[in-house]
């Protein structure tokens, strides 16, 4: 964190960050603001606009996407690079705490958590966690199913009626999505909703469980949590 000279909008964590310059959104920084810093690289989504404009100004520009697991390890990767950290001090040994953390919470969760339907809203849309999705990827893991397709892809948009189709046993969501899902068509005919089988996540939750990175572990024991409260057998006023 000591190198950063500036942050995106959306960066918020560790808290040390919040004391860096802002330089507007990830897909739409100020290109000005960039330039001003002076940085000796930027990061950037590879769906943002700004690249070429910063490269045409003598900046080198690194895009990244982040879809899958696979993905967090080739960019964890990438940075150690970029930082001249060596790979086993660097990306490995963050990999490995992630995995460790993970296969953690899985050792500590109910059986009969197992196999319970899952549908994960990353955001409004509603726009749905897929199975090859770095947090579909984890709930595999978890040993829950998700009630979205693979062939979909990593976060498909879906239809109301896709959920009342689907029928999950379990429903997830971040807050702000939570505020907007209880508009979809039909959302209180979902058995999930009328048993109360719903996780409401906080901000803070859901930025931990929806970006990727070296929280994984925490958004995989939030998700348990969730599982273990949530998931049906589960006795009344249990903890």
């Amino acid at each position: 964190c000591e190198r950063l000279v500036g942050v995106d909008r959306y960066s918020d964590w560790p808290a040390s960050v919040k004391k860096l310059p802002v330089v507007g959104g990830g897909l739409d920084p100020s290109v000005e603001s960039v330039v001003a810093l002076k940085p000796d690289v930027v990061l950037l989504s590879d769906a943002s606009k700004a690249a070429e404009r910063l490269q045409a100004l003598g900046l080198k520009v690194v895009a990244l996407d982040v879809k899958s697991k696979a993905d967090i390890h080739r960019v964890l990767g990438t940075l150690g690079q970029l930082m001249g950290v060596p790979q086993a001090q660097g990306a490995d040994r963050v990999w490995r705490a992630l995995e460790s953390g993970i296969e953690a919470v899985v050792r500590d969760l109910p059986e009969r958590t197992r196999h319970t339907r899952v549908y994960f809203e990353v955001s409004r849309g509603p726009y749905a966690a897929g199975p090859q999705s770095f947090i579909g990827e984890t709930l595999t893991q978890l040993g829950v199913d998700n009630v979205v397709p693979a062939e979909l892809g990593p976060f498909p948009r879906l239809s109301p009626e896709f959920l009342l189709r689907a029928q999950p046993d379990v429903i997830m969501l971040g807050n702000r999505s939570m505020q907007a899902a209880t508009s979809y068509p039909g959302w209180n005919n979902l058995q999930a909703v009328k048993a109360g089988r719903v996780c409401v996540f906080t901000d803070e939750e859901s930025f931990a469980i929806v970006r990727p990175g070296p929280r994984m572990a925490q958004a995989a024991a939030l998700m348990a949590r969730c599982l273990a409260e949530k998931a049906p057998g589960k006795a009344a006023g249990a903890r």
